[in-house]
């Protein structure tokens, strides 16, 4: 038996004003990255492609799985960034790992609205899964209502620790980026004065 389960998720985050852009910042997708998921659970395999490693998760307290996504990051000149799965593996089951398929698709942009920055985003996570024999026996109404929440739970989870995350390391970034500018032009303006001398 064949069960689909879906949730949505979107995000908007108020972007203090820093020396620099936040679409300077977007368009390092690993920083995105590393502020949705746990860098000890990251692997980079190219500029735009990232293996997540996600937290178990259990499924009416019968199944404890363990999905490994790869996902293809990138953004465009706006800085909006855009993600999507492009595979996906349960580590540990082997019948539900031949037997299930997960899509990611997202996306975070920068807007200006009366002045002031935000970021907007949206996140849609769905997995269709054929069901061993004990579940098949459970309800479908409830197996759906379960795995989707389980998968809301997983967004909220990933909001959360975006919004935790992403902008503290946005500032963090930007001063630091700002310093280095500083550094750089005073270095320039001495390098000149002793030339003139």
């Amino acid at each position: 038996m064949d069960v689909r389960f879906y949730a949505s998720e979107s995000i908007s985050l108020a972007v203090e004003e820093t020396p620099v852009p936040i679409q300077h910042y977007l368009r390092q997708p690993q920083r995105l990255v590393n502020a949705i998921a746990d860098p000890n659970l990251t692997e980079q395999l190219s500029p735009t492609q990232y293996r997540l490693k996600m937290r178990p998760i259990s499924f009416m307290d019968l199944y404890y799985l363990q999905p490994t996504v790869t996902l293809k990051v990138w953004t465009d000149a706006k800085g909006n960034v855009f993600l999507y799965s492009e595979d996906c593996e349960i580590l540990g089951i082997d019948y539900i790992n031949e037997r299930f398929s997960l899509n990611v698709v997202g996306k975070l942009s920068p807007s200006e609205k009366q002045g002031k920055m935000y970021l907007q985003g949206i996140a849609d996570l769905e997995v269709t899964v054929e069901l061993p024999f004990p579940l098949q026996l459970m309800p479908r109404p409830l197996l759906e209502v379960t795995g989707n929440r389980l998968l809301s739970s997983v967004l909220l989870r990933i909001k959360q620790r975006l919004l935790s995350h992403l902008l503290k390391d946005y500032r963090t970034w930007a001063n630091n980026n700002a310093q280095t500018e500083i550094a750089s032009q005073a270095a320039g303006f001495t390098e000149a004065n002793t030339s003139v001398t």
